[in-house]
């Protein structure tokens, strides 16, 4: 949807989001989905689901908005995204402590897939 068609359906949200997947430590991330208005909700919504952790950054989503899905994050937003997958992995590594510490024995889900 552009602005010149976002009159005709009010109800569509104006909501862009992207999905990032990292393989390890050193891969490159790739983009595993993107979407705008419903399909984005959709990706938030199993995001959220899957206790997927999410950042709201409209800067980084334009960026990677414009790139293909499976494609290798590019060179200009890899700083960004490096910031937030440490973020994602610190978040991670505390959730698997605290699940450690409460003595659960079930595997703690990556939070970025």
């Amino acid at each position: 949807m552009n602005d010149k068609t976002k009159h005709l359906n009010p109800q569509v949200p104006d909501t862009k989001a992207v999905a990032i997947e990292s393989k390890g430590t050193f891969a490159q991330p790739t983009m595993t989905a993107k979407g705008s208005g419903f399909e984005a909700e959709k990706i938030l919504d199993i995001a959220f689901a899957s206790g997927v952790k999410v950042r709201r950054d409209k800067e980084l989503t334009d960026i990677l908005s414009a790139f293909d899905v499976e494609s290798p994050i590019p060179l200009e937003a890899l700083g960004a995204v490096s910031i937030i997958l440490d973020y994602v992995y610190k978040a991670n590594q505390s959730k698997a402590y605290q699940a450690n510490k409460q003595g659960k024995s079930d595997s703690v889900d990556k939070l970025v897939k």
